[in-house]
């Protein structure tokens, strides 16, 4: 019955001159998304972008794809014609016949969208006209136009689009539109969904993965990549890089106390990413730090944490709870390979008793203990891209 997909867009219209360039990374987001499907042209008309291919048995799998593309606030599948109104009366009967086929419907309304503006009669009038055919052709329906079971989209541009569904989409901006940004990626619940929405404002993502090999598995980077496959599929493709900091955990457990290990390794951590950030032009760290939620989150140990580094962290999770965040990961089909039970390099070393209220002066003490640019560069020596 469709033969074609009609995209709406979201906050792309209030960019102004710069549409444009949000438009065009969106086609060729979509086109991404898309390139397993042979045939498949993607183009702009009036406004709107349309998804087209020759083989409607694909129609469900570009559908479900599409709807995981940024910058998208709707798709429709729809029956593309021409502008004659005999023929789209005549079509839009026939996707309402197959729609009374499928669903028990009493009430219906027709909504004429007219961009063009050569089409000879007006909005009001050829919904009007098109309902009445209806009416005579099904006399169980009636018109409703403020509850109706159905409601039918006649959208006239350079050809026509009749559809009856909308469906909801990921929303937020086309990827690349908003910068580029260094995610630090572990194997845990929160991380990927801190990628994932900010890659939903648009921005562009790489991520980091930290490993204590050979105390952390082989299991355990393949859950990462696995993570990072899933989270291709909104974000687009992405480079995920791999440090093994055992030598940094060795020299902390060596010369500092053990309770201040958490604090002291996330500091590694962040000049890391730092490192690699600046070197691969991404002007931020993303983490999944959601304030209280452990003892490194507390307000006092992310300050301290923080403090190691100039560059700035975003934090899309932190005023979030455990369960808020569960619910988008399991939205978004990370959750159930996030909870495999492969330890990460954070629980590997962590202490018993770890500090919640460290002090700055102390933590920099300990430090001192530390040939800190050593092993920041001993660390950066085992820098993979899995």
């Amino acid at each position: 019955m469709y033969n074609i997909v009609a995209v709406s867009f979201g906050e792309i219209f209030l960019k102004g001159k710069n549409r444009g360039s949000f438009e065009h990374k969106l086609i060729e987001q979509i086109k991404f998304a898309l390139k397993e499907y042979k045939d498949v042209v993607v183009y702009k008309e009036f406004g709107k972008v349309f998804i087209e291919t020759p083989h409607l048995e694909d129609m469900d799998n570009i559908i479900e794809k599409t709807r995981k593309v940024f910058g998208i606030v709707a798709i429709s599948p729809s029956i593309k014609t021409t502008t004659d109104p005999e023929t789209i009366i005549e079509k839009t009967i026939e996707l309402f016949k197959y729609l009374t086929e499928k669903q028990d419907i009493k009430t219906f309304k027709v909504n004429t969208k007219r961009s063009d503006k050569n089409f000879p009669i007006s909005s009001m009038d050829f919904s009007a006209e098109v309902g009445g055919k209806i009416l005579a052709q099904f006399q169980s329906v009636k018109v409703d136009v403020h509850n109706p079971d159905v409601e039918i989209y006649i959208d006239i541009k350079k050809n026509c689009y009749i559809s009856s569904e909308k469906i909801k989409t990921a929303g937020g901006l086309p990827i690349g539109s908003g910068g580029r940004a260094l995610l630090l990626l572990s194997g845990g619940i929160d991380s990927p969904v801190a990628g994932y929405m900010i890659a939903k404002r648009g921005v562009e993502i790489n991520a980091l993965y930290f490993h204590t090999y050979p105390f952390t598995s082989e299991r355990a980077n393949e859950k990462v990549k696995k993570l990072k496959e899933i989270l291709e599929e909104y974000c687009g493709k992405f480079k995920l890089f791999s440090i093994n900091i055992l030598e940094v955990h060795k020299s902390i457990k060596e010369f500092c106390r053990e309770d201040e290990t958490t604090i002291l390794a996330r500091r590694f951590m962040m000049r890391i990413a730092e490192k690699i950030a600046h070197e691969n032009n991404m002007d931020m760290l993303i983490t999944g730090e959601s304030l209280g939620q452990v003892a490194s989150q507390t307000m006092k140990s992310m300050a301290v944490i923080e403090n190691a580094i100039d560059m700035p962290i975003l934090k899309p999770l932190v005023g979030m709870d455990k369960t808020e965040i569960m619910e988008i990961s399991r939205e978004i089909g990370t959750f159930e390979t996030s909870i495999l039970p492969y330890d990460d390099c954070c629980s590997v070393f962590a202490p018993k008793h770890p500090l919640i209220n460290p002090r700055l002066d102390s933590i920099q003490r300990s430090e001192s203990k530390l040939n800190v640019e050593e092993l920041v560069e001993k660390a950066y020596s085992t820098l993979e891209i899995l």
